[in-house]
């Protein structure tokens, strides 16, 4: 069987070398992470579910979330929300501010979002995604693409009819959580109705849940034959999962883990960036659960997050982490 990592993804006009796709991550993937992300060899990266309400695009935060300067193409942002002509709007507000991709989000298991009948709680409603996707893919000339779960609730896995629905509405990938929505994040992802869905259409089909290993990585493409891997927690605080897929995928040796010293380098680099997008105040707070993350793979970590936690200043937390992955003098190298 072949474990080797899939062919390029074509999705519409874009051609993405490596399959291996960043996740979005509401709280974790704004442009700081996409970039980290990219340079450590993730193919394509989401951005974090921005609403399709269109009285929510003045905020701080909607507007961080659209913020691709610096960004390499192409870029894929995801919108989020239950109204078919208020979504169409919302893509081709995403596109005229950059995006070259748009995702549907119906895969976010929250509470907050399903509430609002959004989210992974729409897949309960089949006509009302047929009524969707339809309208958000007549309204924009770039690709539309759709994250899903596998269903409602385990005894409902409707993930094929839907990919079926997405396909003849003019969806160009689909990507597929290896859970329900009643599910949320508990237990282990299961992969047969991923398979299932890969059998079903001919778009290109994207696996998530649960990769976090090379080994995970074959198996899973093994097992449904899909087109590429989507990666969301296992790359919090370990964005260098991808080269590392990326090497044991393709045959290649697998980079070795980074030493201390260059966990620190990135986890700074990644800071100043939070830091510059969100302003000081705001990008201390952010900036703590990727710093925890981080400290998670560091030997001294769980000391030194104990130490970062309370900070409040900028340059207080920038150089106790310098101090704490060895990096004297960092503030004057960089």
């Amino acid at each position: 069987m072949n474990h080797a990592m899939p062919p390029p993804l074509v999705i519409g006009p874009h051609r993405i070398e490596t399959p291996l796709l960043l996740a979005p991550m509401a709280g974790v993937t704004d442009r700081c992470f996409r970039i980290l992300c990219r340079r450590q060899g993730a193919g394509l990266c989401f951005s974090e579910m921005t609403h399709s309400d269109p009285r929510l695009r003045a905020t701080p935060k909607s507007r961080a979330r659209r913020d691709h300067e610096g960004e390499s193409a192409p870029i894929a942002a995801q919108i989020v929300g239950a109204e078919p002509e208020m979504l169409a709007r919302a893509a081709q507000y995403n596109v005229a501010h950059g995006a070259q991709i748009i995702d549907i989000n119906m895969g976010c298991p929250a509470k907050k979002v399903c509430r609002r009948e959004a989210g992974s709680a729409l897949m309960r409603d089949e006509r009302l995604v047929a009524r969707i996707l339809s309208a958000v893919a007549r309204a924009v000339t770039v690709p539309v693409t759709l994250k899903m779960r596998t269903g409602p609730a385990p005894g409902q896995r409707n993930a094929v009819r839907i990919a079926r629905i997405a396909e003849d509405c003019g969806v160009r990938m689909v990507s597929v959580h290896g859970r329900t929505r009643a599910d949320a994040y508990r237990g282990a992802a299961e992969f047969d109705t991923i398979a299932a869905v890969k059998q079903a259409v001919g778009i290109p089909v994207i696996a998530n849940g649960d990769i976090d290993s090379i080994d995970k990585a074959r198996q899973v493409l093994a097992h449904t034959g899909a087109d590429g891997l989507m990666i969301g927690r296992a790359a919090q605080g370990r964005p260098w999962i991808f080269r590392e897929l990326a090497a044991g995928l393709r045959g290649a040796p697998v980079p070795a883990a980074p030493d201390t010293r260059q966990v620190g380098r990135w986890l700074l680099a990644h800071v100043e960036a939070i830091h510059a997008l969100y302003g000081a105040e705001a990008g201390v707070r952010i900036a703590r659960k990727h710093i925890r993350w981080y400290c998670a793979v560091h030997a001294e970590g769980a000391a030194l997050w104990e130490r970062v936690c309370q900070v409040q200043q900028a340059p207080t937390q920038r150089a106790l982490l310098a101090e704490g992955f060895g990096l004297d003098g960092w503030a004057e190298a960089a």
